[in-house]
């Protein structure tokens, strides 16, 4: 009988570790190194697009990170949105240790992002900085990332936070914290100070090589790359009408007394609900009264009302209670739907890969919007166009005549290009910007992003409209952000009004409904980064049952429900759908 061959078994770990990139690219390393450790040995960690962090089996992780068991790892460089969010939060609160180290006695607020990389903030309690002064904290900043500082991460028990903050004066920090369901809290520590930042830092701040401080109005901006350029500064645009509005926001909140999550927080806790949604929606109201009075102010020479403006901004319900506002007064609007103006579908652009660039301009047929629109000015019938969508071609649609003193509400991503209509003097259109601008921050050091709103919402729309999962949604948001860079964003300065389409109260109940789609998001999937750190951020805010908001809200067209869905005007004595009121009688 044949003796088995003798098995040992050993349960020691062995002393190294190895890790896996997408390429096939193995790094063997000892084990319970930080991942930094192994990337550093790449060729490419010195390349134009510095690596700041990682994915580490299908975990964002910091560059800190030990490894203690094989893995597949890909990299996070700052071109990648997690690799951008990464370097800002970073360089966030690198100018909050700078800035203290110059000024004791005062702080700063991060308010809101600027156009072309930055992000706009004030100084608390002291006047604003001269160039001087501000110059001498962007010195001190450099001079720390000179000395690459460890940006120290600890988690700490909660009260132990609380009692830190409490400390310091930071009363906003302490009264989000008390609403936080975990018992501890991760800090960071740079030099003598600790901060809580909502999300990963780089190791050092030696990462943070390009910054820079520019005065802009009564505060400053921080500068820093954007994601196509991530080692060099862009020069920062005249951005005086966007701050504005953000501006007016911010007084907004501080009308209604809710100038950070935390103050949210304790409204909804207090029952305070009810009055901060009607508040607030009396302030969207007000707002678009004063664009219907500026909308008839020019109705004499601008015949033509353009609105536009990013994804899920709510450009379609804005549009909808400013012909209420117009109608209320004696104007009929009349909609055209840029959308019918595409061109043949083998006449359209394509891009670098060879698809279909249906949100370039050169999609639409510009010739004859601007014929069509000359014509309905001018009172003379027009045959309109209408795009068959199926089958990519253009249509004969509508015969229309306008009556008299009839204006047009032109609705389309293009409305702020100078090129959509170059046949008009700028007096014959009101340009109207509609945006979601989020000012409502976590605390002062912590932005909410108005890109994150936005992505909400349209997860939700495009659940409960279109039947797209939120991975669908997240996975498309991408080429929506690049298409906005590229034909909204340059032309924002160009309106003549802006309209801020955020509501103070709307995370807290977007998340009741994002927070199921959002989990059904697959681990593992790119998406599902995502998703993990929307559902983490969403933590931050009390739920708040959509059945308190108005069935004429704007934030209605995102979580349905909206009385305005089948609002329609009337085209030239004749619905282009169902109304229950005749046209007014026309204006002038």
């Amino acid at each position: 009988m044949k003796s088995s061959p003798d098995i040992s078994l050993s349960t020691a770990l062995r002393p190294t570790v190895e890790v896996l990139l997408p390429d096939g690219r193995i790094l063997c390393g000892p084990r319970n190194q930080p991942i930094s450790a192994f990337l550093k040995r790449l060729p490419e960690w010195s390349s134009n697009d510095p690596i700041v962090g990682a994915v580490v089996n299908g975990e964002l992780r910091e560059l800190t990170f030990p490894i203690e068991l094989d893995s597949r790892v890909s990299l996070v460089r700052m071109s990648s949105p997690d690799g951008s969010g990464i370097y800002r939060r970073s360089i966030t609160f690198l100018l909050e240790a700078a800035f203290a180290d110059v000024f004791p006695a005062a702080d700063i607020s991060i308010d809101h992002s600027l156009s072309s990389g930055g992000f706009y903030c004030k100084v608390i309690n002291r006047p604003p900085l001269s160039r001087e002064e501000l110059a001498a904290v962007e010195a001190r900043m450099k001079e720390l990332v000179k000395a690459d500082l460890p940006f120290e991460r600890q988690v700490v028990p909660l009260r132990e936070a609380m009692d830190y903050f409490q400390s310091k004066g930071q009363d906003e920090k302490v009264q989000l914290l008390r609403f936080r369901r975990k018992d501890t809290l991760v800090l960071y520590k740079l030099g003598g100070r600790c901060d809580y930042h909502h999300g990963f830092m780089v190791p050092s701040t030696g990462y943070l090589r390009w910054l820079a401080l520019t005065p802009v109005g009564e505060g400053f901006a921080l500068r820093y790359p954007r994601r196509h350029a991530p080692n060099e500064l862009r020069p920062l645009p005249d951005s005086k009408k966007l701050l504005a509005t953000f501006l007016e926001y911010n007084d907004w909140l501080v009308r209604l007394g809710i100038e950070n999550v935390g103050a949210l927080n304790a409204a909804i806790e207090s029952k305070r609900a009810s009055e901060l949604i009607l508040v607030s929606e009396a302030l969207h109201e007000h707002r678009i009264a004063e664009i219907a009075r500026l909308v008839m102010a020019r109705a004499h020479e601008a015949r033509i009302v353009l609105v536009a403006g990013p994804s899920s901004s709510g450009k379609t319900t804005f549009s909808k209670r400013l012909a209420v506002q117009l109608l209320a007064q004696g104007i009929s609007p009349f909609p055209l739907e840029l959308d019918n103006y595409f061109l043949d579908r083998e006449k359209t652009p394509r891009d670098e890969k060879g698809a279909y660039e249906f949100e370039a301009l050169g999609a639409l047929d510009i010739t004859r919007l601007l014929s069509d629109l000359k014509q309905l000015v001018a009172g003379q019938e027009v045959q309109l166009p209408r795009f068959n969508f199926p089958l990519g071609r253009s249509q004969p649609g509508d015969v229309v005549k306008l009556e008299k003193g009839q204006l047009v509400i032109l609705e389309g991503i293009h409305g702020l290009n100078p090129h959509l209509l170059p046949g008009l003097a700028p007096g014959q259109t009101t340009r109207i910007y509609v945006s979601c601008l989020t000012q409502l921050n976590l605390d002062r050091h912590n932005r909410i992003s108005t890109t994150d709103t936005r992505l909400l919402r349209r997860i939700i729309r495009d659940a409960r409209d279109r039947g797209y999962s939120a991975q669908q949604t997240i996975s498309h948001w991408e080429s929506v952000g690049r298409g906005e860079k590229k034909h909204i964003f340059p032309y924002q300065e160009n309106a003549d009004v802006m309209f801020n389409s955020a509501l103070v109260y709307e995370l807290s109940a977007l998340r009741m409904l994002a927070e199921p789609l959002l989990r059904q998001v697959v681990f593992g999937t790119p998406e599902y980064i995502e998703a993990k750190r929307l559902l983490s951020f969403l933590q931050w805010f009390l739920p708040l049952g959509p059945e308190l908001i108005p069935d004429n809200s704007l934030l209605r067209e995102f979580i349905g429900g909206s009385i305005l869905k089948e609002f329609k005007l009337w085209r030239n004595g004749r619905s282009n759908g169902e109304s229950d009121f005749p046209p007014p009688a026309p204006a002038g």
